[in-house]
């Protein structure tokens, strides 16, 4: 169990860095860092400054290596180059020292923050956002799933794959519009929530208060793709297991439906169902982009998009390689996951 979380971590590992490479070659050439950071009308002596501080100077190899080792936990820097980019680290050796830190990410060319700051302040809405969204999605997808398996063949069964199919063929941003606009415009009244908001409103009196509510509707709004794989991989999987031999046999011993269904089926049929979920939830991490911008729901998402529109590219380049570190991890998660709930995966 030990070696095989070993090797998927050192897989995960070399993902990670191709995605590093693939980042940092895709981004080069989209316009000049130094316009992008002092606009226009700057002189070319400041631009040349901007250039040299930035390692534009250098060639494309070198700079790579720059970009390396800031991304990288465990880095090379001089004191100067601690102090000037000002990282949170563990120092180990004399002058040039070896640095355990968070990666450093640059800093957004519109605003001089630090994208890792920026990136982590936007992390907590879109984390809660995810779960609350993959919540509805596991809920209802695999009652439905369930439902449709046990009562095969009905106007349930029906429904349940009429609603599936409805989920999958919605597209995520054609549902925000809608869903805003009904629950959080036309039946405001009635439901109380906004058609834009984030996870903390300020207010003049009060201050910084959660508004959990505002996430509500991007929340069922992402759920419901998700929702509706997931309904239809638990009916598929719970169809195959309930026409297995050990389920007549539990029939036979005077087990319930209830019983055989949810102790003896539904354990064995979650695999498939697993894989979605972590997938999914993965790729509600790696940033719900426009749910996110259409609710105002402050996110990496959001931010990216944001960041996009203002060729903001070191905001992209953080968010891309954070998100994708989540994705890898999950599906890490999900593998150690496969062999909880399935004891025929153990060794």
């Amino acid at each position: 169990m030990i070696n095989r979380l070993i090797s998927r971590v050192f897989y995960g590992s070399m993902v990670m860095l191709g995605v590093v490479v693939i980042v940092f070659f895709l981004f080069q050439g989209f316009g000049d860092p130094a316009r992008l950071i002092m606009g226009q009308r700057a002189d070319a002596g400041t631009l040349n400054n901007i250039r040299k501080d930035l390692n534009l100077d250098k060639p494309k190899w070198k700079q790579f290596l720059y970009y390396l080792n800031d991304v990288s936990p465990i880095s090379i820097y001089t004191e100067t180059e601690i102090n000037e980019k000002n990282i949170s680290c563990l120092e180990l050796g004399g002058k040039t020292k070896l640095v355990l830190k968070f990666p450093y990410l640059r800093r957004s060319y519109q605003t001089r923050k630090q994208v890792w700051s920026m990136l982590m302040d936007a992390l907590p809405g879109t984390i809660i956002l995810a779960f609350l969204a993959m919540f509805i999605a596991t809920i209802s997808g695999i009652a439905l799933g369930i439902l449709a398996a046990v009562k095969k063949d009905t106007w349930m069964d029906s429904t349940a794959i009429f609603t599936s199919v409805l989920g999958i063929s919605a597209p995520s941003f054609f549902m925000s519009i809608v869903i805003a606009y009904v629950f959080g415009f036309v039946l405001n009244q009635y439901t109380g929530l906004q058609m834009t908001g984030s996870l903390f409103d300020t207010d003049p009196f009060s201050g910084r208060q959660w508004q959990l509510r505002n996430a509500i509707l991007p929340a069922i709004t992402l759920g419901i793709r998700p929702m509706a794989i997931i309904a239809q991989l638990t009916r598929g999987s719970m169809l195959d297991i309930l026409n297995q031999d050990y389920i007549r046999t539990a029939y036979a011993k005077g087990l319930s439906q209830k019983q055989v269904v949810l102790k003896h089926a539904l354990r064995n049929a979650l695999n498939p169902v697993i894989t979605a979920i972590t997938g999914w939830f993965a790729e509600l991490l790696a940033g719900a982009f426009f749910v996110e911008y259409i609710f105002g729901w402050k996110g990496i998402g959001k931010i990216t998009v944001e960041a996009l529109a203002k060729l903001d590219f070191p905001v992209v380049m953080g968010s891309v390689l954070v998100t994708s570190f989540f994705f890898i991890s999950i599906n890490i998660l999900a593998d150690w996951l496969y062999r909880v709930v399935d004891p025929r995966l153990r060794p």
